[in-house]
This record gives C-alpha cells, structure tokens and sequence, in this order.
C-alpha cells in the first residue's frame, strides 16, 4: 500500500525545519524556522500560527527551501530576512553591521534609568552599527538627542534608513568618525554609551561560523586582549562628558575587573558593573567628577 503524500502545511513546514535546525545545533531553531517562514510567506510571525492548517504555494515554499539552505549553510537569520528586532524595534540590518543581540539591551536599560529624570539629555553612542541603542535611546527617551558615530560608512548607511523609519532624523545624528576623532572636544555629553568591539583577535577563528564568517571584523576584534578600542574610550570620554556625566560600555565576558580599573585610573566615580539576563557582568559604568 502505497503511504499517502505528506500535506506540507504551514505546521509542518515548522516542524520539520525546526528539527533540522536542531540536528545542528543552532542556538533558536524553533525561532530561527518561523522568522524564515514567515519571511518567505510575507506575513508577520504571529499569523503562523492562525495559518497552521495551510499549504504554502509551490512559489512560496521555493523560497523557503532557499533560505533554509542559506540558514543551514551558516548565513545569519538576520542576513537572510535583512531585519532583527531588538527593544521592541524593527530594525534593517545587512552584513555591514553587527546583527543586535539581547545582551546589549542591559546597557540600553542602564541608559534609560539613568536619563528618566533628565528632560533634554544629550547622548554619544561610539559605534552605532545598525544604531540599535541610539534608536532605543530616542524611542524611549523622548526629549534626548543623540550624536551616533562610526567609523564604517556602510554601517552609517544602514543606521540612516533606521534613522529615517523610525522618524527620529531631527533627533539622531550620524558622524563618519574613528570614535572621538569627528567629535566636538568640548564637554557637551551627559552620557556616552557604546558596545565597542571587545573579542581578543586570537578568539575570532573560534566564534561559530555564523558570527566570524558573516559579521564585520572590525564590530569584533577587541586587538589582542579584547580591550584595545575600550581603553581609547575610556581614556578620551572625560573631556565630553559634562560634570556628573555618566560613560557606559559593553564588555566580554571576563573583562569586568580590568575594565573597572581602567575606569578607576582614568578618574571615574561611582564605579559599578550591570549584569545581563545570563547574569554575566555586561555592561561598566562610571560617573565623571564635578
């Protein structure tokens, strides 16, 4: 007898690729198959699941083989659909920036409760990338203005269309700069935020082929003991913060002690370090004297 034809509904379609992505070992593969499904099917991700019962056209499911291909050959979810969300936004992402990750969230929370009581704070994101926290910054902190920096043209890019969905142009700037470099000496800042690049160089060929073969080099590579660009920060921010300002910097795993004394020797008070949602020390912070 011969078996009856599989029905490739849109449950099954899931269930299926979501066991593949767990055969190898991808960190979300249940997520990872519905963001790609419902990218192929042009709908939002919650209507997968009213849609359960239905057979994608031949068309539609093309283009999911393709994308889980792609997913399966290492291309990074975000890549392949060109958005992630992160705080609540929707934000466009290519492989010029770092794809945002819910780790920096924590820093993005810490500048929040730190600007709440501020009415028209003035904020410096170092290596906005996508401008993730700057854009989480602006959306909920409603009377802040934010100068975004990087170094990376392409990345700037990115950030303007961001920029420019959200309806935040007249509040967000962008400056092409080597971090401080295209930046007015003076002390103007309340808080300065950045998630610098803070992998040390002989750990990159060790990061998952998803991260070390698709994500920028330089949104990576910390130099040799990963806090070559964070030593630049913390050593120049001082002459842009304004009295009682506030500089906050994401950091690696295990850097938390040494970061905290190069704060400490470069003048900062109040020193303390913020856990993320894995309890691993995420974010340093330090507040400029009077």
């Amino acid at each position: 007898m011969s078996q009856p034809e599989v029905r490739w509904t849109i449950g099954k379609l899931l269930e299926w690729t979501e066991q593949h992505f767990r055969s190898q070992n991808r960190e979300s593969p249940r997520l990872d198959a519905q963001v790609l499904l419902a990218h192929a099917l042009g709908c939002q991700r919650p209507q997968l699941y009213v849609r359960f019962d239905e057979e994608p056209d031949e068309f539609a499911r093309g283009k999911f083989r393709e994308l889980v291909r792609a997913r399966s050959a290492g291309q990074p979810v975000a890549h392949l659909v060109g958005r992630k969300e992160f705080f609540l936004l929707d934000l466009l992402i290519t492989p010029a920036t770092l794809i945002p990750r819910p780790a920096t969230e924590t820093l993005v929370t810490s500048a929040l409760e730190f600007l709440k009581n501020r009415p028209t704070p003035r904020v410096l994101d170092l290596g906005t990338g996508s401008g993730c926290i700057a854009l989480s910054i602006a959306q909920r902190s409603p009377g802040a203005t934010i100068v975004a920096v990087d170094i990376s043209v392409d990345a700037l890019t990115v950030a303007a269309k961001n920029v420019e969905r959200l309806g935040v142009t007249g509040r967000v700037s962008l400056v092409n700069s080597d971090l401080f470099e295209g930046v007015s000496p003076t002390p103007q800042f309340d808080l300065i935020v950045s998630n610098p690049p803070y992998i040390p160089s002989g750990e990159i060929s060790s990061l998952t082929s998803e991260v070390k073969d698709w994500e920028p080099r330089s949104a990576l590579d910390g130099g040799p003991d990963g806090l070559q660009v964070i030593r630049r920060i913390v050593a120049e921010s001082q002459r842009f913060l304004l009295p009682r300002g506030l500089l906050m910097v994401e950091l690696g795993m295990g850097q938390h002690d040494e970061v905290v004394r190069l704060f400490r020797d470069a003048g900062f008070e109040n020193l303390r370090v913020e856990r993320d949602f894995d309890r691993i020390p995420r974010v340093a912070i330090g507040t400029k004297p009077e």
